[in-house]
């Protein structure tokens, strides 16, 4: 008996042991992986006024390299980077439906979750979750309650012997970047530190390891007052062969290699599919290529002395099948989106690179709308709020909730003046280039380096004894954009008033507006 019973444990150790050191690939055979990938979509289902982007016409595309690849005896893995939600009325109407139905119907692999997948009450994000054929992967995003993911860490896939990983990570600061309520159930952990402990785990499991970071990129780890982003990740984890970045939307046109790791990244809005085609054999993985494909984008030319639009290269045509699924969700409200309310004479400016950096006349414009909403005596407007400018002519209510997608309430917080000269610091100290950029209606402030000098409020010097009512969106009320938190205290008031509603209102009863009304006019001078 014992005899049998010492043959038993013997196989067993041996079908452990060989369980253990599974090979991760095949010995000496090369082995092609082509990864497409796409960052920051932001409710782009549909394609824009040009007739750019769209995923009917991305799915053609993925079909055909799919097809390339596969009678090369290649494999393909397509995989966002995330932000999938907030940016266009008619996904954001629908919580995203359209956007993640069409990725499952393109066949997307998988999907890193980014902080604006938090836009929404998570019950909303479940449902996202129930419509995707793909897994949300965020290895650092974890239940409070728990300590356990909120969904997936990784997902390995066995491409004819080669073991490939892909792990997603989200960006630290979303706490940050979204309503408070939304979060507080989650941590969000430090994805580097987690990524130390996680990877060298997960080169175990696979040859090839891909990481989905909605991080950031921020050339030579230069992240100012954002969380680390991908060059940050990179340098400081071994391991890691691929970073698909997202939530900066910067385009990297060439690979940037970090540490070992290439870092890959498509700006924004499905305006380009990523290629990284690459082989493996023993061991190491070497880039073969890898390109930025345009997704039916245009450019100007001069043709008979008018400006006309051209595909930068061929037209890609629609899928039908993508097209029947997605006309309903686009044609869907749009009686509603397109209703003329107002209009301009010129041009209010919240292009990304502006808004962020300095004062605007859009920025103007929303914080006075807010501030006159609610009485109050000065207002702060963060400029990530802010996602696109108003053109001239006539504004629908649709151009009214790309302007502000978000859904913040407007709040009213009473402060002395000597809390108000403190939380003005704050916010004039925001780093240009962030979402936490601020502008101001009603207010002159002095800086002098980064300590507050002056502060006016209608242009009376502010008295540390008096009171102010101080105008904010119910996100930057909460703590976001690490403005300070006022929403315990006794004086604040969530007006419930929505800020899309507020503007649009006030165009509505102010039409045709003026940008000159609203132009800069030093808000914060700095010494």
């Amino acid at each position: 008996m014992k005899k049998y019973l010492l043959f038993f444990l013997i196989i067993i150790s041996l079908v452990i042991s060989g369980c253990a050191t599974a090979p991760l690939y095949q010995k000496d055979i090369e082995s092609r992986l082509t990864v497409l990938y796409t960052n920051d979509h932001h409710g782009h289902f549909w394609e824009n006024s040009n007739g750019e982007g769209g995923f009917a016409a991305q799915k053609t595309l993925v079909d055909r390299v799919r097809k390339e690849v596969k009678s090369a005896g290649g494999h393909v893995l397509l995989l966002s980077a995330g932000d999938i939600n907030t940016g266009m009325p008619e996904s954001d109407l629908l919580d995203a439906e359209p956007d993640f139905k069409a990725m499952s119907a393109i066949g997307y692999d998988a999907m890193a979750l980014g902080n604006h997948e938090f836009d929404n009450p998570l019950d909303v994000l479940v449902k996202q979750k129930q419509w995707a054929t793909f897994p949300f992967l965020s290895a650092n995003t974890v239940k409070k309650s728990t300590g356990k993911p909120l969904f997936d860490v990784f997902k390995i896939w066995d491409f004819d012997g080669l073991k490939v990983a892909v792990i997603g990570f989200t960006t630290a600061d979303t706490p940050e970047l979204v309503s408070a309520g939304n979060v507080e159930t989650l941590e969000f952990k430090d994805p580097v530190e987690v990524a130390k402990s996680t990877v060298p785990k997960l080169r175990k499991k696979a040859a090839v390891v891909i990481a989905l970071a909605h991080m950031g990129y921020y050339e030579n780890a230069q992240y100012g007052s954002n969380a680390p982003g991908v060059v940050t990740l990179a340098r400081s984890v071994a391991g890691i062969d691929v970073i698909v970045g997202g939530h900066s939307h910067n385009k990297i046109a060439e690979p940037v290699i970090e540490n070992g790791t290439l870092i890959v990244q498509a700006e924004d809005d499905g305006k380009y599919v990523g290629r990284l085609d690459l082989t493996f054999k023993n061991g190491v993985v070497s880039i073969q290529s890898n390109r930025l494909i345009p997704v039916n984008l245009k450019k100007k030319i001069k043709k008979d002395g008018q400006d006309v639009r051209v595909f930068i290269e061929e037209e890609i045509q629609a899928d039908p099948e993508m097209l029947a699924l997605l006309t309903p969700f686009f044609e869907q409200g749009q009686s509603e989106l397109t209703k003329v309310i107002g209009s301009t004479t010129g041009e209010f400016i919240g292009e990304r690179k502006i808004v962020r950096s300095q004062e605007t006349n859009l920025g103007n414009l929303i914080a006075r709308t807010q501030r006159l909403k609610v009485g109050a005596d000065v207002a702060i407007m963060n400029s990530g709020g802010i996602r696109t400018s108003i053109a001239k002519g006539d504004i629908t209510y649709k151009g009214v909730l790309e302007v502000q997608p978000f859904s913040n309430s407007i709040c009213l917080v009473t402060l002395t003046g000597k809390e108000l000269k403190q939380y003005v610091e704050i916010a004039a100290n925001k780093t240009p280039g962030s979402g936490a950029y601020a502008q101001f209606d009603n207010a002159n402030v002095v800086m002098k380096g980064e300590s507050l000098e002056s502060l006016s409020v209608g242009g009376s010097p502010v008295d540390d004894a008096k009171k102010y009512r101080l105008a904010i969106n119910s996100f930057i009320a909460a703590g976001g954009d690490g403005y300070m938190k006022v929403t315990g205290l006794p004086t604040f008031v969530d007006s419930g008033f929505i800020d899309a509603d507020i503007l649009k209102e006030y165009i509505q009863k102010n039409s045709p507006l003026n940008p000159n009304d609203f132009a800069p006019t030093g808000d914060v001078i700095r010494k």
